[in-house]
């Protein structure tokens, strides 16, 4: 660990009651006030503590823990409020990689997590370290440190001995365990610091004035007008109330603390107003102010996070909650939202306003609403805990800009998709555009690829409107998402079936030739003159009874997954009286198979059919939405069907070896860089990445007498020229290809002393690789998101035909499968052409491989193997290009807020 890592910044983070802790380190001007923190214990906490009820023992432990930084030792305190309440530490056992480590809280503030909070970080600090276990010595009686232990996650093992016991928590063992075990401690506390946001026992808005068209003022009217069921109060200095709203001169002369405020004030007086909340007692802040300069936005942040307080905005519409018992809209929003069961988090106050009409107009109607703003605090992961839990929402629907923490966004996702949808625009696709990079890797890494590999892996639906999003979740909503993607058509009018045969062609769904008995059976039902194989083209000529009797048949056949009905209106119909429309509304659930409808006289883009059982059907006016919102659903039940996948274990892994090759080599190029050839072999076998043979010369007979060694058996070799910074040597003619007897070796390397005069340093003499199927893959890491890998097709044409799939690291062996499988070169891989498949096996490892390099090295910013060589018989990286980046760790499943 660097001095710069034992001296990271202070991180703030939740306590399980849902108020905030700040971790930092100790130091020497700590002392006096850890002393005093220790003092504050009774004896019997002191007893159980130090073994001895000692007033020597405070001063002991406060002068070896606030030290200045050193390797082996890390000393955290949590703070609240400026006042110590925990401490933890560790220290090396000299030659081990064990620790030993101390625990103490301070009196009367136990149960709260502020412990177990502490060992989570400073587990993660240890692990940096190369520490892979802890120690620690306890009374046996003292049950309530032995349960923080043991509840951890990690592997524990006590041994008792007398009236102590001996601890051992193994930090390298049962990863996703303890993982599993932070989210679950994370969840209970994010929930609980959200509770006086989503449901306040009181609120005031501060900044409500008496001009109509102030925003401060039409929050507090969708506040009233709304039915808000609890105590609200306003903040004008000017007033004794408003619009029949007490009011008062200030935040500290409010008759009660409020949980929550809205602050509806001027960008300079925020900071201020922000304090004042924070010194009353305030919780939670929604900030609708917008136009904040830096230092504003950082002295408002500073606040909540000294006074504990969760923070909406600023810059946003506002919250509400349709709970009957609550009956919450802070927002200044027009109307105000329908309750239901659709949780909606958006940044864009604009879209935010879309998406509330649109599920009210639907008829799914809100649970909760966030307009999340600038996003300073509360983010999307903090609304799918919420809805997670709330018992009310069944569907989410996310407007993310941006993502503060992905990979614990991802892991959150994952979780609460597997209980409901969560649909979500990717918004920003076109400003991502292709990056100006040197290397393939970077070049093809987008930020919309990296977005949408998110998405994939999280089992997120992403759509690219609004529209879509909504078309998409009347679907999800209101029927069972299509097991596959099979689906049957009926229509009253042939055209419309051709046109939603397309549709659902073009989303990528199939429409299956019915068999011969359904067909017979059909063609019993229907009217004389209809077509019964997909699409059924029931005529214009159809009932009501003999279309539903169709449409219950195709429901029930197993090899349907989905029925498509679309009806256009006729003549036929209105003088007979038949409702097309009642064949399916008033036809029996189908719980085990998705219908939709499309009526082409319809204005709306999409509706809700209320069904006679209680249920309803999604309607759309147009058969392109319709096919695309049953595409959405088969993703999702495909998601749903696989198994979560696993991270295998990879023999041969030297992660020591390769910090110190990583270290070593930033200690000489402290700005960092592209990796010299001998560099990259080396991190290459640290991993066990499978490079061919190869031999570095600086001189021509250096080059010759490694060509003689290295020739394969058709005698022939490459030279590839290099120099710091060469990146595509094909586009610089830095490679001489076939080469065959030293002449020829001799004539290339004087060709590279000639056109690189003044830049080569030396050249790669590698034997002329035998013939396979040329591959990419590659690496970059995303400052926000973590490491991306990519693959797909090599070799020189890779930028230009951008055959790539992305995932991001670690990967499952699910996510190398679909690395593998996505590229549209993926046929040559499994034999297409009668070559026979590649090494499947060794080509997954190779990913596996690539995948675990860039999660324990933070520097690597950027790898590009171009070409990887697949073959039957193995697979091999021919060109290898390695940047790192001065980087220390971070790691992202550690507790803290933004």
């Amino acid at each position: 660990m660097t001095h710069d890592e034992r001296s990271r910044p202070p991180v703030h983070a939740l306590l399980a009651d849902g108020t905030t802790a700040c971790i930092r380190a100790a130091g020497p001007d700590d002392r006096a006030q850890v002393q005093g923190f220790f003092e504050g214990m009774s004896s019997e906490n002191l007893r159980l503590r130090f073994f001895v009820a000692s007033n020597r023992s405070a001063a002991q432990a406060a002068e070896r823990s606030c030290v200045p930084p050193r390797p082996g030792h890390r000393a955290l305190l949590a703070e609240a409020k400026g006042h110590v309440i925990g401490l933890a530490e560790y220290e090396r056992t000299d030659g081990t990689d064990t620790a030993e480590i101390s625990l103490a809280v301070a009196e009367g503030l136990h149960h709260r997590g502020i412990g177990t909070l502490l060992l989570e970080h400073l587990v993660s600090a240890a692990r940096t370290e190369g520490i892979s276990a802890f120690t620690a010595d306890a009374l046996a009686e003292n049950h309530e440190v032995l349960k923080v232990f043991a509840d951890l996650g990690l592997l524990a093992a006590r041994h008792f001995e007398g009236p102590e016991v001996r601890c051992t928590i193994q930090l390298q063992e049962e990863e996703e365990t303890y993982l599993t075990a932070v989210e679950a401690r994370g969840r209970v506390a994010d929930v609980a610091s959200l509770e006086p946001l989503l449901r306040p026992a009181s609120i005031a808005v501060v900044g409500a004035g008496r001009r109509a068209g102030s925003v401060g003022r039409a929050v507090l009217r969708n506040l009233r007008t709304g039915g808000f069921t609890r105590q609200l109060f306003a903040v004008n200095p000017h007033v004794s109330s408003l619009m029949s709203v007490p009011a008062y001169p200030s935040v500290a002369a409010l008759p009660q603390v409020p949980d929550l405020a809205v602050l509806a004030v001027p960008a300079p007086a925020l900071p201020a107003t922000a304090e004042e909340c924070g010194k009353a007692g305030v919780r939670a802040l929604v900030v609708v102010t917008a136009g904040l300069d830096a230092a504003q936005a950082a002295a408002v942040l500073a606040t909540c996070r000294l006074y504990g307080m969760r923070l909406v905005g600023p810059n946003c519409l506002g919250i509400s909650n349709t709970e009957k018992e609550l009956s919450l809209d802070a927002t200044f929003a027009a109307r105000h939202p329908r309750r239901g069961t659709a949780g909606v988090a958006v940044q864009s106050g604009g879209v935010g306003i879309a998406l509330l009409d649109g599920v009210s107009r639907l008829g799914l109607g809100v649970s909760s609403f966030v307009s999340l703003g600038d996003k300073y605090d509360v983010s999307g992961n903090d609304l799918l805990q919420w809805w997670e839990s709330d018992g009310v929402t069944d569907l989410a629907l996310l407007h993310l800009e941006s993502f503060g923490n992905p990979r614990a966004f991802s892991r959150t996702a994952r979780r609460v998709t597997r209980r409901m949808p969560i649909l979500t625009v990717d918004a920003g696709r076109t400003r991502a555009g292709r990056r100006a990079a040197a290397s393939h890797t970077a070049a093809a890494a987008t930020r919309t690829m990296t977005r949408q590999a998110l998405f994939h892996q999280a089992g997120i639906t992403a759509t690219r409107t609004i529209g879509e999003l909504l078309e998409t979740a009347a679907l999800l909503h209101s029927q069972p998402p299509p097991a596959g993607n099979r689906v049957a058509v009926v229509t009253n009018a042939g055209g419309a079936g051709v046109l939603a045969a397309d549709a659902c062609t073009e989303a990528g769904l199939a429409l299956p030739l019915l068999p011969i008995r359904l067909i017979d059976d059909l063609l019993a039902t229907l009217p004389e003159g209809s077509a019964a194989t997909n699409p059924v083209d029931a005529t214009a000529a159809v009932t009501e009874t003999q279309l539903k009797n169709a449409v219950d048949r195709l429901m029930a056949h197993d090899g349907i997954d989905a029925v498509l009905v679309v009806l256009v209106p006729t003549a036929v119909a209105a003088a007979t009286g038949d409702d097309l429309v009642r064949a399916l509304t008033h036809s029996p659930g189908h719980p085990s198979r998705t219908i939709a409808a499309v009526l082409l006289d319809q204005a709306l883009p999409v509706r809700l059919l209320a069904v006679t059982d209680g249920g309803s059907i999604p309607c759309y006016g147009d058969p392109q939405p319709a096919a695309r919102a049953l595409a959405h659903g088969v993703r999702r039940s495909q998601w749903l069907a696989r198994p979560p996948g696993s991270i295998p274990d990879i023999p041969g892994v030297e992660t020591s070896r390769a910090h110190d090759v990583a270290e070593t080599w930033l200690a000489g190029h402290p700005d960092g860089g592209w990796l010299d050839p001998c560099t990259c072999a080396q991190l290459l076998a640290c991993y066990g990445i499978p490079q061919l043979p190869w031999a570095w010369a600086e001189t021509e007979d250096d080059a010759v007498l490694a060509a003689e060694r290295l020739r394969g058996p058709d005698g022939r070799v490459v030279l590839k020229a290099h120099w710091p910074g060469l990146v595509h040597k094909s586009e610089q003619r830095a490679i001489h290809l076939d080469l065959q007897g030293d002449s020829q070796v001799r004539s290339a390397f004087r060709d590279f002393e000639v056109r690189f005069a003044g830049l080569l340093s030396g050249v790669v003499v590698q034997p002329l690789a035998e013939r396979g199927t040329e591959l990419f893959a590659g690496v970059v890491q995303d400052g926000v998101f973590g490491p991306l890998v990519l693959f797909g097709l090599g070799g020189t044409a890779t930028d230009l035909l951008a055959d790539h799939a992305a995932r991001l690291a670690p990967l499952t062996d699910l996510d190398v499968h679909d690395l593998i499988t996505a590229p549209r070169c993926a046929p040559l891989l499994f034999g297409h052409g009668g070559s026979g498949p590649v090494d499947l096996e060794e080509l997954e490892q190779l990913l596996h491989r690539l995948s675990r390099m860039a999660c324990d090295l933070p520097q690597l910013s950027e790898a590009d193997f171009n070409p990887v060589l697949a073959w039957p018989g193995g697979v091999s990286a021919l060109d290898v290009r390695i940047r790192l980046l001065p980087r220390t760790a971070n790691d992202p499943h550690l507790r803290r807020l933004r």
